[in-house]
């Protein structure tokens, strides 16, 4: 309804924008990490708090990895056994897995030697909401990556999380997989400048030409949401909303405090 009233060709501030609308340093930075985790066939962990866009980090970095060289393989299961890890990824490689354990775990280095040898191409595996997996598929990872070929790990393995994530595996009963780890990325929050840039890119997608936020709503906007751009999106979307409904072109700071303590019950919840 408000992309009419301010003359925009696409919707900003929702999911299915593109991966690579926004790249700050530190987005960057993270994605080189990856790449070069991807490259080198390695163990890495990507933690950050919830909503801080973990998720469009991924996309954004699977969309940067060319298909002539990679094949990737994305799982996102909390009740994720061993059984089932191997499972999964085999079938996404177009492999009906062995129903022990072993016997797919030898498949999978299998199909990956293939794919290596033949299609000339590395497996990554990016294990999403590894924070909320047990302790015995975590243990797992480390039997898989001890497998080598030519002295190269398997397969790219990269676990991606909430905080909790680093934190449970700095606990002595995860020591010998915490060892094996190569890279770590962790994501923050947006500090102001990112986060007023992160508000002008979903604009400038949406194809607007004319200020839409004040300097003071700007501002606001990073405070209230303490730089978490799954928040930012919500403040900004309802702001729109809102603006477009009273007939306002401009949205000033009182707007966006009136949204946040009327629409968003304090921030935690939309």
């Amino acid at each position: 309804m408000y992309e009419e009233f301010f003359s925009m060709s696409h919707t900003p501030f929702i999911r299915d924008v593109p991966a690579n609308l926004f790249r700050n340093p530190q987005m960057a930075d993270a994605i080189a990490r990856l790449s070069y985790v991807a490259r080198r066939q390695l163990f890495a962990v990507l933690t950050s708090g919830s909503g801080c866009g973990k998720s469009t980090l991924l996309r954004n970095f699977v969309q940067s990895l060319p298909s002539e060289k990679y094949v990737v393989v994305y799982l996102s299961d909390s009740k994720l056994t061993p059984r089932w890890f191997y499972s999964g990824i085999l079938s996404q490689l177009g492999i009906e897995a062995r129903f022990y354990r072993g016997d797919a775990k030898r498949q999978l280095q299998k199909e990956v030697e293939m794919i290596r040898s033949i299609q000339h191409k590395k497996v990554v595996v990016i294990l999403d909401e590894a924070h909320l997996l047990e302790k015995e598929t975590i243990e797992e990872f480390r039997f898989m990556l001890n497998y080598r070929f030519d002295s190269m790990s398997p397969v790219a393995l990269i676990l991606a999380g909430q905080n909790e994530l680093l934190d449970k595996l700095k606990l002595q009963c995860y020591a010998a997989v915490l060892q094996r780890i190569d890279i770590f990325c962790v994501l923050t929050p947006l500090d102001r400048a990112d986060t007023e840039q992160y508000i002008a890119a979903h604009l400038e997608y949406a194809g607007v030409k004319q200020p839409i936020f004040t300097d003071r709503a700007m501002d606001e906007i990073h405070t209230l949401s303490a730089g978490i751009p799954r928040i930012v999106n919500r403040i900004c979307e309802k702001s729109l909303m809102y603006s477009a409904q009273q007939r306002k072109h401009l949205i000033d700071e009182h707007t966006i405090h009136y949204i946040h303590e009327n629409e968003m019950l304090g921030g935690n919840k939309a």
